[in-house]
């Protein structure tokens, strides 16, 4: 049996703004945003194209929903500065 892995990731899109999220599939997530598939998150559909900055593991959605609620509470310069390592 396979285990699902959760990725919290953040997208830089076309107007330069920051998109986080979180996803199973992770390469299937950046099709959807990106228009290629159908789905992705109404946020970024007037802001494509959308690049993957950065991404981490989860254990599981409950842990991976709570570090994309921290990340998203963080002011632009911390989230820049998460991305950069």
């Amino acid at each position: 049996m396979v285990i699902p892995v959760w990725t919290v990731y953040i997208l830089r899109c076309a107007d330069g703004s920051l998109y986080t999220g979180v996803a199973r599939d992770m390469e299937k997530r950046l099709r959807q945003h990106n228009g290629e598939v159908v789905g992705g998150a109404r946020y970024t559909r007037g802001r494509r194209p959308v690049a993957l900055l950065w991404s981490e593991s989860a254990a599981d959605r409950s842990s991976a929903q709570r570090r994309e609620a921290a990340i998203k509470r963080l002011p632009r310069p911390q989230k820049l500065a998460l991305v950069a390592g």
